[in-house]
């Protein structure tokens, strides 16, 4: 497996996206959630992970989200319009074996229209999770809040950033340096995504929404240090 295929399979295992994966043949090894708590984190470690996804030029006067047994909260305020949180399991793939896993702690900082029209995804998947939802359910209640407009329409220019050296993506670690760009679904030729020699992948789309989301990998973290072993 080469270093880009590594890459998009670590990135794919946590991005709310329908990724192009085969069906995996053993059991999922978490079949539902676990307790609230093993997905909770120490707030100010929690706040210094959601920081650390975007440089601190950006993060640092950005809002971060922390998450808590009935939600995420605001746990600082900001002034730029940036969002920083750190996602949970629940935003894998509906199909993603890792579903449940309380393991997985993606830091992720949205732009100011990403902020407004893809973070609203985010946070309806979390309230449903933590009803205990199945992952059926999850996505019906998806469906029946943009089939009653409840859902925003995804603005022009919605980025985000997933920079964090400490996150991680998957059940062994795994890491991805690289932002994602958030745009209507097309076909990946018009972004001339996944050719040889394109810096450009296709991740897949954020269900159930028509948006596809493409990431760009970069070659360092959001410290400056070198992204190296992706």
């Amino acid at each position: 497996m080469n270093s880009k295929t590594s890459a998009l399979a670590a990135l794919a295992a946590l991005l709310l996206l329908a990724v192009r994966l085969p069906a995996q043949a053993k059991p999922a090894p978490f079949p539902h959630m676990a307790p609230v708590a093993r997905y909770l984190m120490p707030r100010a470690a929690e706040i210094a992970l959601a920081r650390s996804a975007a440089p601190p030029a950006i993060s640092s006067r950005a809002t971060v989200l922390a998450l808590t047994r009935h939600g995420y909260v605001t746990a600082a305020p900001g002034a730029d319009g940036f969002v920083c949180l750190v996602e949970r399991s629940w935003d894998s793939p509906f199909h993603a074996s890792k579903f449940w896993s309380p393991k997985i702690r993606g830091a992720n900082c949205l732009n100011p229209p990403a902020a407004r029209s893809v973070l609203p995804f985010l946070l309806l998947r979390t309230q449903l999770a933590l009803a205990r939802r199945t992952q059926k359910g999850i996505l019906a209640g998806l469906q029946t809040a943009m089939a009653a407009h409840r859902l925003p329409r995804l603005e022009p220019n919605a980025i985000s950033y997933m920079l964090a050296k400490g996150s991680d993506l998957t059940e062994s670690g795994g890491n991805l340096a690289h932002v994602m760009f958030y745009v209507p679904a097309i076909a990946p030729g018009e972004m001339g995504a996944d050719l040889p020699g394109s810096p450009i992948g296709l991740a897949g789309q954020l269900d159930p929404a028509p948006i596809a989301v493409f990431i760009v990998a970069t070659r360092h973290w959001s410290d400056g240090t070198p992204a190296t072993g992706q």
